[in-house]
């Protein structure tokens, strides 16, 4: 008796096109979930295409997970059902740019580093610095909110769209926004999509607001010895007219394993404030001064100048979230939003509680933000980490902040919730996801509350 799963995989191959519908083990095992394993891969190749492979999973009751580059399946609870991998590989076209406006439209299967490769020929770019970097999509960016330390000055994903397609599990193509800057139309839909983790909808095509590279970057470095010292040096620095591009918090470890291969590596034994300015020549002469003043009344060692090729290690601190897990897989990386002010006394009881269970800690804090990533290099057992990770939950609730597992092995997700614990907004978020996906079909169970 044909089931469900392969009556729908002809009619796929009727959509898309019989080859590209794939059912090989090696193409379905590198796009798996947590040990999930999808029976087969579609790659349409048109927002059209997306819409009606996904009303067609939905008509025949199959799970799908949006996905590209996998740069990011690994966030979220376990998935319910897992049957079909939608690949947005082949749409990856510019439809719209505007360089003296500062705007550009593309698909959402774009990579982002040949996207920023396309604008920077006009001396533009896309001011975010995403876990994945240059491999991640644009959708897949989007999907997740996805955002680094550059966060600090010109804000998340969110704040750089101006406008979306969105393909719905009713086979539709929904349009929020517009190609302008200037766009007040209505509800901004893009929003509720924005982070939403593929539950709700897939974006296929965004438009957004682009900003002129500065002219030249330079990166300061300050010693800071002790997490006090830090919470001062991060307090002066945000109080000053000084306006930082990025600027974040690193432990000795993390300090170490952002430096670890670059030409930029050495010993590190201390807390070290790294700051990035923009501006000409005369301006970042000018940052180094006041940083230099900065550090001393806090107490901090002089800060120095790191070379050109800065950039390497920032990729390495913004990315580590893809380089991290290859290199100690039975850890966890730990997501912790906080109020700013509590970041370092969140921090030093990290530490305290990851030194009491022997597990190596690694923290990158993106400062100005409250985003502290914890990340546990090693544990003995699943239990344990488990037993750690509701610690520093508690420590972070605590402080009223919020704390997130963005990465673990598939074992340690089934004895945790991810998310933690849900606020007063999940029936409103339960209705939206019937609303937009009433069979759930995408991504059942990995979001908030197992929407």
């Amino acid at each position: 008796m044909t089931t469900a799963v392969e009556a729908a995989q002809s009619e796929f191959a009727a959509l898309v096109g019989a080859t590209r519908v794939v059912a090989d083990s090696a193409v379905c095992a590198a796009l798996s979930v947590d040990g999930r394993t999808p029976r087969y891969a579609v790659y349409p190749t048109s927002p059209e295409q997306v819409a009606a492979v996904l009303r067609c999973a939905a008509d025949h009751d199959l799970a799908v997970i949006p996905c590209r580059s996998v740069t990011k399946l690994g966030v979220g609870n376990l998935p319910r059902r897992y049957d079909v991998a939608l690949s947005l590989k082949e749409l990856n076209h510019v439809w719209h740019y505007e360089p003296a406006d500062l705007t550009v439209t593309a698909e959402a299967g774009m990579r982002f580093g040949d996207f920023q490769q396309f604008v920077g020929r006009d001396g533009l770019w896309l001011p975010l610095d995403p876990p994945g970097g240059p491999r991640g999509s644009l959708g897949g960016i989007l999907a997740t909110n996805a955002s680094g330390p550059l966060r600090l000055f010109y804000g998340a994903p969110r704040d750089v769209v101006v406008g979306m397609k969105i393909a719905t599990p009713e086979g539709k193509i929904i349009k929020t926004g517009g190609r302008v800057v200037k766009n007040v139309a209505g509800y901004d839909m893009a929003k509720l999509l924005i982070g939403s983790y593929g539950t709700l909808g897939v974006i296929v095509e965004a438009s957004f607001k682009l900003f002129p590279l500065p002219s030249e970057r330079a990166t300061f470095v300050l010693p800071a010895g002790t997490l006090g010292i830090a919470r001062d040096l991060r307090c002066r620095i945000l109080c000053s007219p000084l306006q930082p591009m990025r600027m974040v918090l690193l432990d000795a470890v993390a300090a170490n394993l952002a430096v670890a291969g670059t030409p930029l590596a050495r010993v590190v034994t201390e807390p070290e404030v790294w700051v990035e300015m923009g501006g000409s020549g005369r301006v970042l002469e000018r940052c180094a001064r006041e940083l230099d003043e900065l550090g001393k009344a806090a107490g901090a060692a002089a800060c120095h100048q790191e070379a050109e090729n800065a950039d390497i290690a920032w990729a390495r601190v913004s990315d580590f979230r893809t380089w991290l897990p290859e290199a100690f897989p039975g850890g966890a990386i730990l997501k912790v939003a906080l109020p700013d002010a509590a970041c370092e006394e969140f921090l030093s009881r990290a530490q305290q509680e990851a030194e009491n269970d022997k597990v190596r800690l690694a923290s990158f804090c993106q400062l100005g933000v409250g985003i502290l990533h914890a990340c546990l290099l090693e544990a003995a057992s699943a239990v344990g980490l488990v037993a750690l990770i509701r610690r520093l939950r508690k420590a972070a609730q605590d402080l009223g902040g919020a704390l997130v597992v963005e990465h673990c092995h598939w074992d340690v997700k089934s004895r945790v919730d991810v998310w933690g614990t849900t606020g007063d907004d999940l029936t409103v978020m339960a209705k939206v996801k019937a609303a937009w996906d009433p069979k759930g079909t995408l991504a059942p169970g990995r979001f908030v509350g197992g929407l």
